[in-house]
């Protein structure tokens, strides 16, 4: 399911996507946003905007959330124009969620109120309603106390509570994780996309680190200089990305200068299968989890572990081949490995490998 900003989605079944957002354009004064945005998204399905500062996907997430109006294009939700093409459905309008980056509690009301907030109906249905979303989240037994008295983790899973409350057709979540340390981080991350599936909601997560992108979403669409540079699965994203751009964005990387005929390339690693026909002067890609390292050097290419970074779960590994030209590579090896720095080692890398052509 590949879309590069050369081959805009062009598909008119606005039914069979709960998003659809067609060739969005937005400027500010001289600068240019926005270029032909597409992008999609099924009913129950997780996108996530991934890029670095400035290349659009927070614009993008307030022209879906109807803050801001494109200069050009359209937006569907759930079938239905709310933007576009003469029409201007308003935020209020769109039966959309959002979970903002501070998380925007109400610090004088207590929890259930912080849920009821902006529900219809009267106190016992609203009380209702914001009872249920916090069993939802795991907090039923929270209702009656106050914001400050919450952990970080906890504020989040309120703020998600409040905004799927109302049950919008979408949600949108703004970094709504880069409050949290690290490993909370990873915690609530997975909560909120259990959260998210159960209820069956379609989510917008926009997004800077790769590695929530890839572990969140469905579909991760990768965001540059005001384009969709690609539009994937997360696993095909990493594995099979369109660019050197991209692979090195998504993901750590070893670009290795080869030679490709056919299906096979010539490099510091040796005769490596591609992943897909290739011919002339390339970059290899080669993920650090791809390099294989043996203590046995025979057979295989001899190396030196030049620097180590022990994780715990595995290690990071820093490699210098002895070939004429010096390579270095970055692998990823198991924690029962014993490396030392200076350690002389053999190497191989696990095939097939990715190429792009060097122009």
């Amino acid at each position: 399911m590949f879309i590069s900003a050369d081959h805009p989605m062009t598909s008119t079944l606005h039914h069979n996507w709960q998003l659809e957002c067609r060739d969005l354009a937005k400027g500010y004064g001289a600068t240019t946003v926005l270029r032909g945005v597409s992008i999609t998204a099924k009913p129950g399905d997780i996108l996530a905007l991934l890029g670095p500062s400035g290349c659009g996907k927070t614009t993008t997430l307030r022209l879906i959330a109807g803050f801001e109006s494109p200069d050009a294009g359209s937006i569907y939700i759930g079938g239905r124009l709310v933007a576009g093409e003469s029409a201007r459905i308003p935020a209020e309008e769109r039966r959309v969620g959002m979970v903002f980056q501070e998380y925007a509690l109400f610090p004088h009301l207590s929890v259930e109120d912080n849920v009821a907030f902006g529900l219809s109906g009267n106190r016992r249905e609203k009380s209702a309603r914001a009872a249920h979303m916090l069993a939802l989240v795991g907090l039923g037994d929270f209702g009656t106390r106050m914001p400050h008295e919450l952990s970080g983790g906890q504020q989040q899973r309120v703020a998600l509570a409040r905004a799927l409350a109302p049950q919008p057709e979408i949600l949108l979540l703004d970094e709504p994780f880069s409050n949290l340390d690290a490993a909370l981080r990873a915690q609530v991350r997975a909560e909120v996309r259990a959260i998210l599936k159960q209820s069956g909601t379609t989510g917008v997560l926009v997004t800077h680190d790769q590695h929530e992108a890839l572990s969140f979403a469905d579909v991760v669409a990768v965001m540059m200089r005001g384009r969709v540079a690609q539009m994937d699965d997360p696993q095909t994203l990493y594995q099979r990305p369109v660019s050197r751009e991209i692979a090195a964005f998504v993901g750590e990387a070893n670009f290795i200068a080869g030679e490709a005929e056919g299906d096979a390339v010539k490099c510091a690693l040796g005769r490596l299968k591609l992943d897909e026909p290739q011919s002339g002067v390339v970059d290899v890609l080669i993920r650090p989890e791809a390099v294989r390292i043996t203590e046995i050097v025979d057979h295989h290419l001899p190396a030196r572990v030049i620097w180590r970074e022990y994780y715990g779960h595995d290690q990071r590994v820093g490699l210098k081949l002895e070939d004429a030209a010096g390579t270095t590579l970055i692998a990823r090896a198991g924690a029962w490995q014993n490396l030392i720095e200076g350690q002389r080692i053999g190497v191989w890398a696990a095939p097939p490998v990715r190429a792009f052509p060097v122009s």
